[in-house]
């Protein structure tokens, strides 16, 4: 646990201090340069188009890990508001929900591929297309935990008192979603790290030109057998990375599920 914390937190540090981690521009071109091996100038090598792979992977931590959060958040915010209502009001649950197993019965990453070919690249595009799919499992969690709470004598009680509807839903209701929603949206993180760097190394991710660990080891399976360091230090980062956060949601289920910490 405290490996993948550091691990994670080394991570989020790189991120943020990727251009002063940064040899070069990871943009920068210098065909001169071309899959040169790694060295004092190029600790990582280049690409084959002189792109310093050190630099674009250092940034390309900044742009998977933000794509991550971006999923992470926008999934859990819309499952939790489409959640609440699906789970409180009866009347719209079979219809809320039927939408939802329809979204769900298609595979995540397809349906992904399908919206940025229909919308076209860029990070805004594939983070709505990654959280679409994303979406229907934290509205089933919400609506679940809804409705067992919505049997709990405080919320009886709140009810038969006249609580207006919103307060009882934010009050009463939605704290009770909180822990659970919080180990959902660590494993949504390292899900959306993971169909990002997947629809990149496909692509059909985000743009060539933004260094996304995807899209350096999409450019650098052409030439894997001559320089295997152009995928596999963007793939080594990738794969701690999503390690580190499986660890850290699987730590935060185990200390907010008291049935767990009872047994530990």
């Amino acid at each position: 646990m405290r490996i993948a914390v550091t691990l994670l937190a080394l991570v989020v540090v790189i991120a943020i201090l990727a251009p002063h981690l940064g040899t070069s521009d990871p943009t920068l071109l210098d065909p001169g340069a071309r899959l040169k091996s790694p060295s004092a100038e190029h600790p990582m090598g280049t690409d084959a188009l002189g792109r310093d792979v050190y630099s674009r992977v250092m940034y390309g931590a900044r742009v998977s890990l933000a794509i991550g959060l971006g999923v992470a958040l926008a999934s859990v915010a819309l499952g939790l508001a489409i959640g609440i209502v699906a789970g409180y009001f009866r009347t719209v649950d079979a219809i809320v929900m039927r939408i939802m197993d329809g979204l769900m019965a298609i595979p995540g990453i397809l349906l992904a591929i399908a919206l940025v070919a229909l919308w076209g690249g860029g990070i805004t595009t594939v983070v709505v297309a990654i959280t679409i799919p994303e979406t229907p499992r934290v509205v089933r969690l919400v609506r679940s935990v809804i409705i067992s709470v919505r049997g709990e004598p405080y919320v009886e009680a709140a009810i038969a008192l006249g609580t207006p509807i919103p307060t009882l839903l934010i009050r009463h209701m939605v704290p009770s979603t909180i822990a659970p929603l919080i180990v959902q949206g660590t494993f949504i993180l390292a899900s959306a790290m993971l169909t990002e760097a997947a629809m990149s190394f496909l692509g059909v991710g985000l743009p060539p030109e933004i260094p996304s660990w995807g899209n350096i080891m999409a450019e650098g399976r052409t030439y894997f057998q001559l320089k295997p360091g152009l995928i596999f230090f963007a793939g080594a980062f990738l794969a701690a990375t999503v390690l580190a956060v499986n660890i850290v949601g699987d730590a935060v289920r185990d200390a907010l599920d008291p049935r767990i910490a009872k047994r530990v």
